[in-house]
């Protein structure tokens, strides 16, 4: 049996977008890029908008003077998708709360959940004060009514509000109406 040739790709790589971001990134001016790679600034802003396609040997002196390797203007998006749906449950000892987890289970940077209190349910972080092992805690009212009590103070959020603190800190939450309530969780790094 002969191997059946591969079909070639029929969309161009665009690699504009990722061009001007590196570029963008080292602070460098479209003018000052097109000195640095002698080409006009005219060609060079036709090739960050995906208009034309550079030769190799240009390729290869852009990304020497933007230190970086060819390749990684080809690689695929990192791109995770987590449906709403299919949010694994999580609970982090909450009472009366139903907590899922929004970003990636194995994502080293950040960790993002949504908890849940049902209506008619007062529901609550727990009666003591907690802490999490993340740098950063951020927490958005999506709907509803909440209390974040510390030791020496205690807020009050409606919805739209937003906290932060330290997750090292001491603090528990507790639900202020029986309307239930939606919240929006992000640790840096993740817990």
């Amino acid at each position: 049996m002969r191997p059946l040739p591969v079909e070639p790709r029929t969309e161009r790589a665009a690699i504009g977008s990722r061009l001007r971001a590196v570029r963008q990134a080292r602070s460098l001016t479209i003018e000052q890029l097109a000195d640095l790679v002698q080409l006009t600034k005219s060609h060079l802003s036709r090739i960050e908008r995906d208009l034309v396609s550079p030769s190799v040997s240009t390729l290869v002196t852009i990304c020497d003077v933007l230190s970086i390797e060819v390749g990684e203007l080809f690689r695929a998006s990192d791109v995770k998708v987590v449906r709403r749906d299919e949010a694994p449950q999580i609970n982090l000892g909450g009472e009366g709360v139903h907590e899922v987890l929004l970003s990636p289970r194995l994502e080293p940077r950040i960790q993002v959940l949504r908890s849940r209190v049902d209506p008619g349910v007062i529901a609550s972080g727990g009666n003591d004060l907690y802490t999490v092992s993340a740098q950063l805690d951020v927490l958005h009212v999506i709907s509803g009514r909440i209390a974040v009590r510390f030791a020496d103070a205690e807020h009050e959020l409606d919805a739209g509000d937003t906290l932060t603190l330290d997750g090292r800190e001491p603090h528990s939450w507790r639900s202020l109406d029986d309307n239930g309530a939606e919240l929006l969780w992000v640790l840096l790094p993740p817990a």
